[in-house]
């Protein structure tokens, strides 16, 4: 058995086979998720201090860290990334 190598479009999402719309909501969540979790970890913020700068709960904080994607929705993340001090803005490309 040999293994094919394929070469990604960018997009692992789309490379997975969900539809185009999908995939693109489904990558922006996952780089906010990523964002969001490096600026928790390079600030050494415990989950609390966390909570208090995204205004949240720890709880939800604790999905957030542990990559729980499904528990929040793209307009979700772009609030606590904009209350975390980033600037979210949507670019496109034809």
């Amino acid at each position: 058995m040999s293994e094919e190598i394929l070469s990604s479009s960018g997009n692992v999402f789309l490379d997975m086979g969900f539809p185009p719309e999908e995939a693109a909501i489904l990558q922006m969540r996952a780089d906010l998720m990523a964002k969001l979790r490096k600026i928790i970890k390079s600030k050494k913020l415990i989950q609390a201090k966390a909570a208090k700068i995204l205004g949240v709960s720890q709880s939800r904080v604790s999905d957030l860290v542990r990559g729980k994607w499904e528990k929040f929705s793209l307009e979700m993340l772009i609030t606590l990334a904009t209350r975390a001090g980033l600037h979210v803005t949507l670019k496109t490309a034809a």
